[in-house]
């Protein structure tokens, strides 16, 4: 048997998950599903847009992956870098202006390093403007069926109508999970260098030693603190069981 969870919460306060998987959380909005079966185990105002800070970069990537997917992006493609990217407030991975730098260093810079700079370059370089790319992804999130989302940027940036609830937050985690696997392993990576600068991964949970693999963190002074993470464990004695979670904190 495999139980699989997927939490999502809005700001960092508390969120506690017991052993018979009892949960109470003090944080704005949360859900908890079961994803095998779909069973909600925790819902609080999972409906209800938010900001999404750098949570909003897992619909970026996803993009990207996508793309990777079906062929109209290779791994050692390579984007340049603009001046409106190189000169982006926030995290950074560091790219130069003018530079050309490969599809999976700027995914790393996206995942491990959390860089507004890289997703911008993506975004100019599947798109040709990050404000284009911005409308795909709110496209391709209707397709999915994430009716409470809405992007105007491909970085997370603080923005009027920019928003994501827990819910879709929640079924993009799974999407990447379960669709998307072959590239689901770069969110458990810890380090990324770039220009001989090593960033740690902001996921806290990727060092706390319970199975953690993903997926990604956020902070804006209108979001607060986020998290989407998951990870998975096993149970020995009888049938295996491992379980799996995504909370946006």
């Amino acid at each position: 048997m495999i139980l699989r969870l997927i939490i999502a919460a809005a700001t960092l306060l508390s969120l506690c998950l017991q052993p018979a998987i009892a949960m109470e959380t003090t944080a704005r909005t949360a859900l908890v599903i079961d994803y095998n079966t779909g069973s909600v185990l925790l819902s609080k105002d999972s409906e209800i847009p938010m900001p999404p800070a750098s949570m909003s970069k897992l619909m970026t990537l996803n993009l990207i992956f996508e793309a990777l997917e079906d062929g109209r992006l290779t791994l050692d493609d390579t984007f340049r870098v603009s001046a409106k990217a190189s000169q982006k407030g926030g995290s950074k991975m560091f790219v130069r202006e003018g530079a050309r730098v490969r599809v999976e260093d700027l995914i790393r810079g996206v995942v491990v390093q959390s860089g507004n700079d890289a997703c911008i370059v993506l975004a100019e370089g599947l798109s040709g403007t990050e404000e284009e790319f911005a409308k795909l992804m709110t496209k391709r999130a209707r397709e999915l069926g994430m009716m409470n989302s809405n992007f105007v940027n491909s970085t997370g940036w603080p923005a009027p109508g920019h928003e994501m609830s827990a819910q879709d937050l929640v079924l993009l985690a799974t999407h990447l999970i379960e669709k998307l696997p072959q590239y689901y392993t770069y969110f458990a990576e810890k380090t990324f260098t770039w220009e001989n600068i090593t960033q740690n991964n902001r996921n806290p949970l990727l060092g706390l030693n319970i199975g953690a693999d993903g997926l990604k963190t956020g902070h804006t002074e209108e979001a607060g603190y986020g998290l989407v993470g998951s990870g998975w464990e096993e149970r020995r004695g009888g049938k295996g069981c491992s379980a799996r979670w995504s909370p946006h904190l």
